[in-house]
């Protein structure tokens, strides 16, 4: 008889990447564009093509903007997912542990992503942004994407508990 689990483990991995990377990624852009201006989705896709570019790019360059944000959101969400098959207490304890990945989310784009990208941000920056910063991923990208990492893909780990319990 075929095994059921390793298809309800994909659907899940996928279900809990797609949903906290939307959710992060939505939350995010909008409290971004709130905060920036609507103008924020040319910026995203500044980093790649550069701000000028981007500037005199229209409706195309907004879509790329967005269309390169939520990539990023999904990327990071499949990250978060991909440690918690390996450590446990990522799912264990997500409240924590989404409030620090989010820390980690905020410094990689400041830090590294930035400065590399076609914008060359380098700073200075502000105590304020970089506070402003960090808790805005901690709750709007972090949160989201360890709960939904909990809710949807913590089921395999008691579904293969109890698969191999059955077997002994």
């Amino acid at each position: 008889m075929a095994n059921p689990v390793p298809s309800l483990e994909k659907s899940n991995a996928l279900l809990a990447i797609v949903v906290g990377g939307v959710v992060g990624g939505s939350l995010d852009l909008l409290q971004a564009c709130i905060l920036f201006g609507w103008q924020t989705p040319l910026f995203v896709a500044g980093g790649l093509v550069g701000l000028e570019a981007a500037g005199n790019g229209g409706a195309g360059m907004y879509i790329l903007g967005i269309s390169l944000h939520f990539f990023i959101a999904l990327s990071v969400a499949a990250i978060y997912y991909g440690a918690s098959r390996r450590l446990v207490f990522l799912r264990q304890n997500w409240l924590v542990c989404g409030l620090f990945f989010g820390i980690a989310v905020e410094l990689v784009m400041r830090l590294i992503v930035l400065p590399l990208c076609a914008l060359h941000a380098k700073g200075p920056y502000t105590w304020g942004s970089e506070i402003q910063g960090l808790v805005v991923h901690m709750l709007l990208i972090g949160l989201p994407i360890s709960f939904s990492v909990r809710r949807f893909a913590g089921a395999t780990t008691r579904i293969t508990a109890v698969r191999s319990n059955e077997a002994a």
